[in-house]
């Protein structure tokens, strides 16, 4: 399923030039704590989109040979989730917790906002 890992590779590059961007508002901004935020929350969203990457090349695998894959990892994504939050609540004069839900979901935007690209396309 090649498709899925062009689509992956664009994806993660758009979110590594909004990490990139995230990264110069941290340095050059006085919204330090919001970008810390946000740079921790799509840190975490990058890793949760390679999981479902990996997680849909499974899936297809086990299509292709007919047998059953177990999950599509949702317990590990809320983990990792679960694990900014609780970052976040322990160094709160570091981390915006709106931000930190905001990165977490930044895959999520992503993931809709290539969508629609491709589709108009």
């Amino acid at each position: 399923m090649p498709e899925v890992t062009i689509v992956f590779k664009r994806q993660s590059k758009y979110m590594i030039y909004l990490l990139a961007i995230f990264v110069l508002g941290w340095g050059f901004t006085s919204y330090q704590a919001v970008f810390a935020g946000l740079l921790l929350g799509t840190s975490l969203s990058l890793y949760n989109l390679w999981l479902i990457n990996q997680k849909m090349k499974k899936f297809s695998q086990a299509l292709d040979e007919g047998t059953k894959i177990k999950s599509l990892g949702t317990m590990t994504r809320f983990a990792s989730a679960g694990l900014a939050v609780i970052i976040a609540l322990e160094f709160s004069e570091h981390f915006h917790m709106i931000s930190v839900v905001l990165g977490l979901m930044t895959a999520y935007f992503v993931i809709i906002i290539d969508f629609f690209i491709h589709l108009k396309r």
